[in-house]
């Protein structure tokens, strides 16, 4: 049995629903909430990859290098905010952060 484009669009689908469902169930942590966003865009890259391979174009591979520096300084960035904000407040529950209203 050979691995076909659907499969991995299946996979990409299951993927980004456990990335949608980890945000929607988890709005407490903003770790937990950095991975989903993470998993997110890595179930879009598989996606692409798998549409670049099965239509022998190499744009969706160069977009996927992109995304992947994107998500690299997303990631970068957000966890230098969450380093902050426990230093000044104790706490990266969500909740705790209305605080910060000006």
């Amino acid at each position: 049995m050979s691995v076909g484009l659907s499969h991995y669009l299946i996979l990409g689908a299951v993927l980004f629903a456990i990335s949608v469902i980890g945000i929607f169930l988890n709005r407490k942590n903003v770790i937990v909430l950095l991975m989903a966003i993470e998993l997110m865009l890595l179930a879009v890259n598989m996606n692409f990859i798998a549409f670049s391979h099965y239509l022998n174009d190499l744009a969706g591979q160069i977009f996927v290098f992109f995304i992947l520096t994107v998500a690299a300084a997303e990631s970068a960035i957000g966890l230098a905010i969450l380093v902050l904000l426990f230093r000044n407040l104790r706490t990266i529950n969500v909740d705790d952060l209305d605080r910060l209203k000006g």
